[in-house]
Formats: structure tokens, sequence, C-alpha cells
């Protein structure tokens, strides 16, 4: 029975010993653990993987919207081979499956399976919970997998939405007024971010402009974070892996990173962020990026609303 370190233990040690596929039953999951997970294969220099995970409980309450959004965003990205891969499927048939799963194939050959109480997120994984999985014999688990997977649906699928009910990610999110609207009436958390340099003006290598330096690719961008907004618990820090729903209806995964975690980046493409902002004010994809530029758009700054940890809304509105 394994009960701590289970992160090393059961995400990333059997990849050392030869594993490149790993099938989850999950009651619950999250986009932002798989994004977490796929981030962290690559930090660590690890051989990338294929993951197919099924979500257990959607029969009996649905899934989030933004969780939604998030895994099929992360599956839209599965076409580079330096990042490991992530399948998503719903159970929509049968009773819901409450079950914590995971399977390890080398090569197609079960491999070794873990059992117990931690749901593929961030949280059962992290310190903040007691959870406990036990080892388990892996072909009766590859057999336990394949029974779950006949009766799901993948996330992307075209009828998806008839099959499994999508619900909104926080009840702030289902206010019949304007997201904003919803959030400024209300004793939401906010903080405001400039995205202008201590100069006043843009970075010419950082910020908005992160990418613009040889051998980087040009819209790689972060959000300058104050160390003061970074003490302060507002940001979820360790690399921890965190939604963002703009005031324009796009879900983006962020995370806080670098030294003095001085920056808010999209991990698994730092790109993603740059190209948001480019498109937002009006710049070529690629492009540098001037105070005047934003000014041009109407505003020099940010705003996040914190819902709770994994949940934040950003308004660039003008």
């Amino acid at each position: 029975m394994h009960y701590s370190n289970l992160r090393d233990l059961v995400l990333l040690n059997p990849i050392r010993q030869g594993a490149n596929r790993l099938k989850i039953v999950s009651g619950y999951a999250t986009h932002t653990m798989a994004s977490w997970h796929i981030k962290e294969i690559a930090d660590q220099q690890l051989e990338p993987i294929g993951i197919t995970l099924v979500v257990g409980m959607c029969p009996f309450d649905g899934i989030s919207e933004a969780v939604h959004e998030g895994f099929n965003s992360i599956m839209r990205r599965n076409n580079t081979a330096r990042q490991s891969n992530l399948t998503c499927q719903y159970v929509v048939e049968g009773a819901p499956t409450h079950s914590k799963l995971y399977v390890w194939e080398k090569d197609g050959v079960p491999f070794c399976a873990f059992m117990g109480s931690a749901n593929y997120t961030q949280s059962a994984f992290s310190r903040s919970r007691r959870e406990i999985l036990q080892e388990c014999d892996p072909n009766e688990a590859v057999q336990y997998f394949n029974t779950i997977e006949r009766d799901t649906m993948y996330c992307n699928h075209a009828e998806i939405e008839d099959a499994v009910n999508i619900t909104p990610a926080h009840p702030i999110l289902q206010a019949e007024e304007s997201l904003l609207g919803s959030i400024r009436g209300s004793d939401v958390q906010s903080v405001t971010l400039s995205l202008l340099s201590r100069t006043g003006e843009t970075g010419t290598r950082s910020g908005l402009n992160w990418g613009q330096r040889e051998g980087r690719e040009p819209n790689q961008a972060y959000i300058p974070l104050p160390v003061n907004v970074a003490r302060s618990g507002f940001f979820t820090l360790g690399k921890q892996h965190f939604s963002v729903l703009t005031d324009d209806g796009i879900n983006l995964v962020f995370r806080v990173e670098q030294q003095n975690d001085k920056a808010i980046t999209t991990p698994l493409n730092n790109s993603l962020i740059g190209e948001y902002f480019r498109s937002r004010i009006g710049v070529a994809n690629g492009a540098f990026v001037s105070r005047q530029n934003l000014e041009g758009y109407g505003r020099t700054n940010v705003t996040f609303y914190k819902l709770d940890d994994e949940q934040y809304v950003m308004d660039f509105s003008v």
C-alpha cells in the first residue's frame, strides 16, 4: 500500500522503467491535472507517452464546461512528438464508475497497475490530500479498463453534449447576466497586473515579447507577476496548473513559474498566451508588442478574478 510520493510512484517512475502507455479510469478528473502531468514528463526529460483517460462519474453529475473544454484543447494539440498525447473519454452508458485505476503498458503489454482512492486530479496527488494506492495485477487491471471503456464516448465526439451534461464550472458562471457583470457584482477576489515593465514600456525580451529573440518562437510570452502578488496566495504556486476563462470566452491553462515566481505562462505551449494577446489587440502573429499597441487597444493591464484555486477569470476587456 502506498500513501506518499504518489506522483512519482504512480505517474512518473514507470516511464523510467520503460512503460510508454498509461490507461486511467478515474471517477473524477481535471484537464489541469492532465496538463500538469504532460508538462512534468517533459520537464523531467522523460520519454513522451500515450495517456488514455476514462472519466467515470459523468452519468451521475456530468462534467464542468471548463474541464470539458480543457480536455478538448489538450487533445487538439496531440500533434507533437515532443509531448505526451492525451485521449479522453467519458462514461456515457451503464452505471457511473467511481473507480480509480492506473494501468501501465510497455509496448502494448501490461506492465504494472495501481488502484485505490486517488482521482486523476492535482489535489488528489498533492500533499493537501491523504490518498492511498495499492499495486494490483496489471492483466486483470487491463481487463477491467477494457470493460469500462466499452461504455465510453470520446470527449470530442460531435454528439458528446447529447450524451453528457456539460455544467458551468462555478456557480457564478451560470448567472443570467454577463460574465463580468456577475463577477463585478460579487465579492470575488481580484488582482490587476500590468503588462508593462518597470520602465513603463513593454519588455524588449520579456513579458509579451519574451519570444522576441534569436532561437525562440516569437509569440512566446508571459504576464509579469510582481513578487508581492506572488507571495499573497492569490495564485496557486508550486508549478500547479490552473484554468482561466477569458472575458471573451476562451479557456486557457496557466501556471506560475520562473525564478521568484515572476511569470504567468501557458505551460504546454508558451506561445498560446502571446498569440491570444496579439490577436486581441490586433497585432500580427509573431510581431513585437509595443506600449502604443496596448494603448491603441485600450488598456495596458489585465485583471484576474479568483473563483477557486483551480478556476480564474481573466478580464482584458475595454
